[in-house]
C-alpha cells in the first residue's frame, strides 16, 4: 500500500490564478497540476545533477586512459605471476 504525505503551499492571489488557469487548460485540479509540474522539474534537476560533465582536456585524458595502451604496474604483475603459478599447480 502506498503511503500519502501532505504538503501545504501558500501562494499569492496572482500565482494561484496563474496555476488555476494552467490546471484548467490541462483538465486537472490545481493540486494535480502542481504535483505533476513539481515532479517533472525535480526529475529533470536530479537527472541533470547525475550527469558528469568533462572539460575537453578531461575528456581527452579519460579517453586516453580507457583506450590507450595498458601496462600493468609492479603490483599487478606480481599478482598475475602468482595467479599463473596457482593455475599451473
Amino acid at each position: 500500500m502506498t503511503s500519502v504525505a501532505r504538503f501545504d503551499l501558500k501562494l499569492d492571489a496572482e500565482d494561484k490564478e496563474l496555476l488555476s488557469r494552467a490546471a484548467s487548460l490541462m483538465g486537472t485540479s490545481m493540486a494535480g497540476f502542481v504535483r505533476s509540474a513539481a515532479k517533472e522539474k525535480a526529475q529533470s534537476l536530479l537527472e541533470q545533477e547525475a550527469r558528469i560533465a568533462l572539460t575537453q582536456r578531461d575528456f581527452l585524458a579519460f579517453n586516453l586512459a580507457i583506450n590507450g595502451a595498458f601496462s600493468p604496474n609492479p603490483a599487478l604483475q606480481a599478482a598475475l605471476a602468482a595467479a599463473a603459478k596457482v593455475k599451473r599447480a
